[in-house]
């Protein structure tokens, strides 16, 4: 494997800067690898090509609205984008710019609302790293402070990411989210799941197609450029997952019954694979993981997956590589872009068959 093997010429504006509406709008290009065969189709259609029996499997995170703007006490702006919180009620976040800021700066976010920055946190291999140790605090004699996710709801805005060239806006904060978000966490929407509409989800219950849910928290790892020239030296951020008994549950009665596991999003597929036991099935746990998929480490629970288009030489485009083959992945997104399909977040969508495993 090379890292070259990965990448691809995408014009700017094939990059989709707002979403199409409603939601399951969005086009869908459906790929059979057995047949080698490929449809254009929309998201809407999606009930055409899944069938009773068979398994969808949503990733139930919901995104923070983790960025938050603050101001020095010279003046100047800086940008704190909330990752995690810590045990001892501080957080983790990525601030800019880094290299101006100093460990006990308080910095302005509102009226009797201040941030301060307690220290920077060092990498594995004891430099600077770019994120810091922060804290909320009140300021000016203002009463206590609400829980520090209201705080966030409050003061933060949704967290687009860098290659939408625009602010986010108030239909951001509806529209960058999935409809059946319900565990906050991820400062990323799982943005296959974005597509879905309650009513699109309703017409493949009505159809005979089970719906489960895990939740794995998107963290920035997950759209790391890799930097090695072999991927398998890649070293993978960890991201918190949760996989519930009654989906584990879901995929032995899918198996028992020969339908296909279908998972919406590269996060989903994630947290079936990094659960993944002999015979296409999956334990029940919670924790953190690492796995990365590539095609030297390909899926083994994994019939059916429903992803955007990604970046370059990302992990994500490599799990998609892991289930449908280096070759095939970027054959399809040539066509996908011959086509006029809409890439990344608020993007378009692909509906990927692999091979059945025997």
């Amino acid at each position: 494997m090379r890292l070259e093997d990965f990448d691809y010429t995408l014009p700017e504006e094939a990059i989709a800067q707002r979403p199409v509406e409603p939601r399951d709008a969005a086009r869908m290009l459906v790929h059979r690898a057995v047949e080698d065969a490929t449809e254009h189709l929309c998201v809407r259609d999606l009930d055409r090509h899944l069938q009773s029996g068979d398994l969808l499997v949503v990733n139930d995170t919901r995104v923070r609205p983790a960025r938050v703007y603050a101001a020095r006490p010279s003046g100047g702006r800086v940008e704190l984008l909330f990752l995690e919180p810590l045990a001892d009620g501080a957080w983790r976040a990525l601030v800019r710019p880094g290299k101006k800021q100093r460990e006990g700066a308080r910095l302005a976010v509102a009226p009797g609302v201040e941030v301060e920055l307690e220290a920077r946190e060092r990498g594995e291999d004891g430099e600077p790293a770019a994120t810091w140790r922060v804290r909320w605090r009140a300021a000016g004699g203002a009463p206590a402070l609400p829980g520090d996710e209201e705080l966030l709801e409050a003061h933060g805005e949704v967290p687009l990411p860098p290659y939408i060239q625009r602010g986010a806006d108030a239909a951001d904060r509806e529209r960058y989210q999935t409809v059946y978000a319900r565990e906050r966490g991820s400062v990323a929407a799982p943005t296959a799941g974005l597509h879905l509409t309650p009513e699109l989800l309703a017409r493949l219950e009505a159809r005979g197609v089970e719906r489960a849910a895990v939740t794995l928290h998107v963290g920035l790892g997950t759209f790391a450029p890799v930097q090695t020239s072999d991927p398998r030296q890649h070293s993978m951020h960890h991201e918190v997952y949760h996989l519930p008994e009654a989906t584990a549950l879901a995929v032995a009665r899918t198996r028992a019954r020969g339908g296909r596991v279908v998972c919406v999003g590269t996060t989903s597929a994630r947290v079936l694979e990094s659960c993944a036991r002999p015979g296409g099935l999956v334990e029940a746990g919670a924790g953190e993981t690492r796995l990365f998929l590539h095609p030297e480490s390909p899926p083994r629970v994994l019939d059916g997956l429903l992803t955007n288009f990604h970046l370059p030489r990302t992990t994500l485009l490599m799990l998609v590589a892991s289930f449908i083959g280096t070759e095939r992945t970027l054959r399809l997104y040539g066509e996908a872009l011959a086509e006029g399909y809409r890439f990344f977040s608020y993007g378009d969508a692909m509906l990927l068959f692999g091979s059945r495993r025997p």
